[in-house]
């Protein structure tokens, strides 16, 4: 087959093959036909001038696996010196011979290894082609298989600007893809988890993660990650100063991990091993010069990441910061609404209990008065003020009843009076609505335990129990118990004959929460109980 003819086959490689893997597979088969070898390899230069089998006819399964030190063996001296070598007979007596692990050279009597070049003149790689009988080659046929090499090179390289610009368009479409989708999603969780999974999607990432920064705790909290092992939706916080992602952070730019398994700073090498972690991308999230969190692509073999695919990377990245600070933006909007809308039930609250104390009619004086106003006023207060420390819509019934005790130990309790107390049992949470009318309950129990609890008793203690069990009908019931080991109740005393404003405001309540309520005694102290089903939600 004349060089011409091959010229053409290789040519018409370039529009039918699908692939780098197909046309080194078909190009290797080409060569060898040519040259009637019995096998022809080809060898790619990488970083570091090591070189690694990427196209094989006596060797396929080491493809992408077999390396070679810079200048090891014939191979090695070809790509150093980007010269040819033809050893036309007893090539394994040649000292630079080098052989496959497990591969059978013995048969193996001739080599010609040609450099391939860029236009430039740069050397990328070389063809290995072997004969298992002695080569005779005159200068015009070396010449013409030397041809016939370096079109092959140019083919690739061709090859290669092409898969790069698909490449490109590629990752053109995915960023368009990620961000559409992100921009259009309302809720923020919905937005990282569709960021993680469009992400490791689009560009084929064995693994990719989002964190967000608590700026209050100086930590990176995982918020979303496709990884299927549950290991990953453990992994703990992290501070900014102990990672590569607060490092990604600090410094404002994409930090690159070439080996995860076994990087130092990087923390979680067991876990890197396990689900088989190599390369790693990190990338900031920052909304006008300010980091919110990082996004983290993990690959599945150690890799370089190109520049356009990091430029792609950091192009999502600002995207999400944007989604991401609208979303919160959103959430905060919703919530002042909401937050409106519960002041306003509140002040009604306020009203209702004012005009109940109106009716009532027998305080002693106006200071009097107004002081069991201030504690109604303050026991809805604690309420709002524990909404905003613990949780955006639910409180713990023991944070109330400890919040509660406090206020009334430094403005009830008489300097001759000696009354310790003790809040028991767990911090159960109750949605707006049942913990406000909780906390009431709660101020008036422990009130009148104060009051009328110890009026000849000086000293004394008072409990704060708090249960959670599930009854026999399958119901989430609540008990809340206030015991006071003060003066003991009369003989005669029956709560629904009482004139006690606090006991008539407990019993309402009691049957707005759907619960019953009981004040008995019990061993010489004097207990008052509610019970009431928990709401499931507001």
């Amino acid at each position: 087959m004349k060089a011409a003819s091959v010229a053409q086959s290789l040519l018409a490689l370039l529009s039918t093959v699908e692939s780098t893997d197909d046309l080194l597979h078909e190009l290797c088969a080409e060569l060898l036909n040519y040259a009637h070898a019995d096998s022809c390899d080809i060898f790619f230069r990488e970083s570091g001038d090591q070189v690694v089998l990427k196209g094989s006819t006596m060797a396929p399964d080491y493809i992408n696996r077999l390396r070679l030190g810079r200048g090891v063996g014939i191979i090695g001296h070809v790509i150093a010196t980007g010269e040819p070598e033809f050893v036309l007979k007893n090539a394994q007596k040649d000292a630079r011979f080098a052989r496959y692990p497990t591969i059978d050279h013995d048969n193996v009597e001739a080599l010609i290894i040609a450099p391939l070049k860029t236009a430039q003149g740069r050397v990328f790689g070389a063809v290995v082609l072997r004969k298992n009988s002695p080569w005779k080659l005159n200068a015009a046929e070396r010449d013409e298989i030397l041809e016939v090499c370096q079109l092959g090179a140019l083919v690739l390289k061709a090859n290669a600007s092409s898969s790069a610009i698909r490449t490109n368009y590629n990752r053109l479409g995915a960023v368009s893809e990620v961000t559409r989708t992100i921009v259009s999603a309302p809720y923020l969780e919905e937005i990282l988890q569709l960021l993680v999974n469009l992400t490791a999607q689009q560009f084929d990432y064995t693994v990719c993660t989002v964190r967000l920064l608590d700026a209050r705790r100086n930590e990176l909290v995982l918020r979303a990650t496709q990884a299927p092992a549950k290991a990953y939706a453990k992994k703990r916080a992290i501070k900014l100063g102990e990672s590569i992602a607060g490092r990604a952070i600090a410094e404002n730019r994409a930090i690159i991990v070439k080996d995860v398994q076994v990087e130092a700073d990087y923390i979680g090498h067991d876990l890197a091993v396990e689900q088989g972690l190599r390369s790693m991308i990190c990338v900031p999230l920052v909304l006008q010069e300010r980091a919110v969190g990082v996004l983290s692509c993990y690959t599945s073999e150690v890799r370089e990441f190109a520049q356009e695919e990091i430029r792609a990377i950091e192009t999502i990245a600002k995207q999400a910061a944007v989604s991401i600070e609208h979303a919160k933006l959103q959430v905060r909007n919703t919530l002042m609404q909401e937050m409106h809308h519960r002041v306003k039930n509140n002040l009604q609250q306020v009203a209702s209990l004012l005009r109940l104390q109106m009716r009532h009619g027998q305080y002693k004086s106006l200071e009097e008065a107004l002081s069991d106003c201030l504690s109604r006023i303050l026991a809805i207060s604690s309420v709002h003020e524990l909404l905003a420390r613990e949780d955006l819509d639910h409180v713990g019934i023991r944070s109330i009843a400890e919040s509660l005790v406090h206020h009334q130990q430094s403005s009830l309790i008489l300097p001759n009076k000696k009354i310790s107390f003790e809040v028991r049992g767990t911090n159960i949470l109750l949605n707006m609505s049942q913990a406000t009318q909780v906390a009431l309950v709660l101020n008036e129990l422990i009130q009148n335990a104060i009051e009328h609890g110890f009026e000849i008793c000086d000293e004394g203690e008072v409990h704060v129990n708090v249960e959670e069990r599930i009854t026999e009908d399958g119901t989430d019931e609540i008990g809340i118990w206030v015991s006071n080991s003060g003066d003991s109740l009369s003989a005669d005393f029956d709560p629904k004959l009482a004139s006690n404003l606090g006991l008539k405001i407990v019993d309402s309540l009691s049957h707005a929460l759907g619960g019953r309520y009981k004040l008995s005694d019990v061993l010489g102290w004097t207990v008052s109980e509610l019970r009431f089903p928990r709401a499931t939600g507001e």
